[in-house]
């Protein structure tokens, strides 16, 4: 019987070490002019989201990991970044914090028809939509309901009372963890919050920055 070599050996270890413990890398996409420089991480599945939220988040919404370096001062906004999947035409633009989570925020429903999520009714909601050619539409600006839904009464009978509902815990979490808004000429860094139905690979979504600095494509990559 042929004995195998102590450094031989240790070198299988290590190799099938290393593979039961591969882990995904991280999605990244950068880009830059002579305003600024931003890198982003987007967290696409599930697991991922849940894992850097520290917290259980609602479906069809994915995080985006922001690093805005500003070459001088600038205005930045949560609604300077879009996010575009060019799998399906899916575009839009973050939702703010209390839009997931408090009073009149984000929820979740089932009509018996397929599910759908409900906006508290802000006029300043994110965009979705532009699938198959239709129109963009804004969360609670365009009637509330986005997604599967097709019970006409459902935004009568899922309207939360906001008087009666405390504030959801997730919100502190949202708020903290968010891209700063602010005039900036030093680096922040934070998440943006963005509704994307379905699964998508790195190759299917961009991230498109149009704010003080100009325009920047930033194109995810594994």
């Amino acid at each position: 019987m042929c004995k195998m070599l102590p450094g031989v050996l240790l070198l299988v270890l290590a190799a099938t070490a290393l593979a039961g413990d591969k882990k995904q890398l991280p999605i990244t996409a950068q880009n830059a002019n002579d305003s600024v420089e931003i890198s982003a991480v987007a967290y696409l599945a599930k697991e991922d989201v849940k894992q850097v939220m520290g917290a259980e988040m609602p479906p069809s919404v994915v995080v985006v990991e922001v690093t805005f370096k500003p070459k001088k001062e600038l205005k930045l906004f949560a609604d300077d970044f879009l996010l575009r999947s060019y799998k399906d035409g899916q575009k839009s633009t973050p939702f703010a914090p209390s839009q997931l989570a408090g009073k009149g925020g984000l929820m979740i429903t089932n009509s018996g028809q397929g599910g759908g999520m409900m906006s508290g009714g802000s006029p300043n909601g994110p965009i979705w939509g532009g699938l198959g050619g239709g129109r963009p539409q804004r969360m609670g600006g365009d009637g509330g309901a986005i997604g599967n839904t097709t019970d006409p009464n459902l935004n009568d009978t899922a309207q939360k009372d906001t008087n009666k509902e405390k504030d959801d815990p997730l919100l502190a979490v949202l708020k903290t963890k968010a891209l700063p808004e602010k005039e900036t000429s030093e680096p922040v860094k934070g998440l943006l919050y963005f509704p994307l139905d379905g699964k998508h690979k790195a190759k299917d979504v961009t991230l498109i920055y149009e704010g003080q600095a100009g325009k920047l494509i930033l194109e995810f990559r594994q």
